[in-house]
């Protein structure tokens, strides 16, 4: 089968597109899976390149947000049909993320434990299916199971424009807060006032905490002025302006960090305007399957960047890498 698949860590390079890779053989409660679509995300890029302090079994086939057809069943799967129209739910349990931790889904073929398979609507693509763990299921965890996002809530989100982003800002919209959305450029703002931004803020021609305040007011310790939720999955030094952003009793909510883990507060704000900074790790079951119902009623569709074939799966890691981008990025075999 044709498969892009890392040897050693390191750069674009490392990604190697090999036409008679095997194909994966089934144990006991797996299935074979026809991919049709393997969406990119950031964590692909920490995958290829190495992260410190985690090892993973190269060579790998990278790629965790995946959608085709069963094709294929090993012995003893009993909640599977050949035929069936699947989303794989990336996390295994006690053996960890598919393309990750095991092979992935930049392939023509996968496996996956019949415990990962999600049905797909019949109105859902594989293509709309595979832009949504990762990303929108993720966002979905963190605005909805943890923020706890309200009609009345000011939103200013950081990387508007990614896949995290653009759904944090669809979310928000749909619950009918407020939302700020910061971006790099004045295109990728103009797309996410098209999704429903309220403002939007270009954090390079910009000071981002300085263009925030003009359009809320400056924090002020009697409650006036500042949002009520920033969402920074970015990192990269951008805590202390985010929370200077925040109002008294603001939430600062957070499933990563892109452009750099090693932070610093000013704690000073947090506990005088009585800061909630919050975790957000990944997603639950039950945020995919509701993100799958909003994408097959149309009242949340995933925003999709462009459609490319495997064989160019380098040009999409670098797209990504460069953040030249606006939503998903989605490989097919």
């Amino acid at each position: 089968m044709r498969a892009a698949l890392v040897h050693e860590h390191g750069s674009l390079d490392n990604i190697i597109l090999e036409e008679n890779y095997p194909e994966p053989e089934l144990q006991p409660g797996w299935v074979r899976i026809a991919v049709r679509a393997c969406s990119i995300n950031y964590h692909d890029i920490f995958s290829r390149r190495g992260m410190p302090g985690i090892k993973l079994p190269l060579p790998l086939i990278i790629g965790s947000d995946i959608a085709g057809e069963v094709i294929e069943l090993g012995p003893e799967v009993a909640r599977a049909a050949v035929g069936d129209r699947v989303l794989i739910d990336p996390m295994l349990f006690g053996v960890g993320l598919i393309g990750e931790r095991f092979n992935g889904g930049r392939a023509q073929y996968c496996a996956a434990h019949e415990s990962q398979l999600v049905a797909m609507p019949d109105e859902v693509g594989f293509e709309i299916a595979a832009s949504i763990p990762l990303a929108y299921a993720t966002a979905h965890r963190m605005m909805v199971s943890r923020a706890k996002v309200k009609p009345e809530d000011t939103v200013l989100v950081l990387g508007a424009s990614g896949g995290v982003g653009t759904a944090c800002v669809l979310l928000a919209k749909m619950v009918g807060a407020t939302v700020i959305a910061c971006a790099s450029s004045s295109e990728k703002l103009n797309r996410l006032h098209a999704l429903g931004a309220d403002h939007g803020v270009n954090y390079v021609t910009n000071d981002m905490r300085e263009a925030v305040w003009d359009i809320v007011g400056k924090p002020r310790i009697t409650g006036k002025g500042g949002v009520s939720v920033v969402i920074n999955c970015t990192g990269g030094g951008t805590w202390v302006d985010s929370t200077r952003c925040m109002k008294v009793g603001a939430t600062l909510v957070t499933c990563g960090a892109t452009a750099g883990y090693d932070e610093r507060l000013d704690i000073r704000y947090i506990w005088s305007y009585e800061h909630n900074l919050l975790g957000s790790n990944g997603w639950r079951r039950r945020d995919i399957t509701a993100m799958l119902d909003y994408a097959a009623n149309d009242t949340l569709v995933p925003v999709i960047d462009r459609v490319m074939p495997l064989s160019e799966v380098r040009e999409a890691e670098r797209l990504m890498e460069d953040r030249e981008v606006f939503g998903k990025i989605v490989l097919v075999p």
